[in-house]
């Protein structure tokens, strides 16, 4: 069956839109992911964390931490670009359905409205140490960590290029 062609654009929804959408794929009986982060210089690491969460579930949901969210967690010289153009970045890639913009500096908010059937987490984490962990395991949840080992990250890329 082929998926009709959609828009980056349109796959960037809001909370209240990704309720809907998680209900009547729970009705169809499809399994729901989750992935979260700044998404703030996308590269390869990122994009081994989505593929590897996409197959953890037939839906995946992506979270971005909203611009102040970033300030907050990555300093203020952070976020390079915004949250809507970090939002239409990610949503361009094949393996995602959604994503929605969150402006808590966790996403437990957001599992607790959606809840994933999986939140999927990177390889910087186990299943122990996930932040969320005990809101997911509190609606039937389960966490899966997902990708590559943690060899790439925003802030290294930055690092290299400003000593060129």
């Amino acid at each position: 069956m082929s998926t009709p062609f959609r828009t980056a654009a349109s796959k960037v929804k809001t909370l209240e839109a990704l309720q809907s959408v998680c209900a009547e794929a729970r009705k169809a009986g499809r399994k729901i992911a989750f992935a979260n982060g700044c998404f703030d210089l996308l590269h390869v690491g990122h994009t081994r964390y989505l593929q590897g969460a996409r197959a953890e579930g037939d839906l995946l949901i992506v979270g971005i931490n909203a611009d102040a969210s970033v300030r907050r967690l990555k300093g203020p010289d952070r976020p390079l670009q915004t949250e809507q153009d970090r939002a239409l970045l990610v949503a361009a890639l094949h393996v995602v359905d959604h994503v929605v913009i969150f402006p808590e500096d966790t996403v437990a908010n957001l599992l607790l409205a959606l809840k994933p059937d999986v939140q999927c987490k990177g390889t910087d984490y186990t299943a122990e140490t996930v932040p969320e962990r005990d809101v997911v395991r509190s609606y039937g949840g389960r966490i899966a960590i997902v990708g590559d080992p943690k060899d790439h990250d925003t802030s290294a890329l930055l690092a290299r290029l400003a000593s060129r």
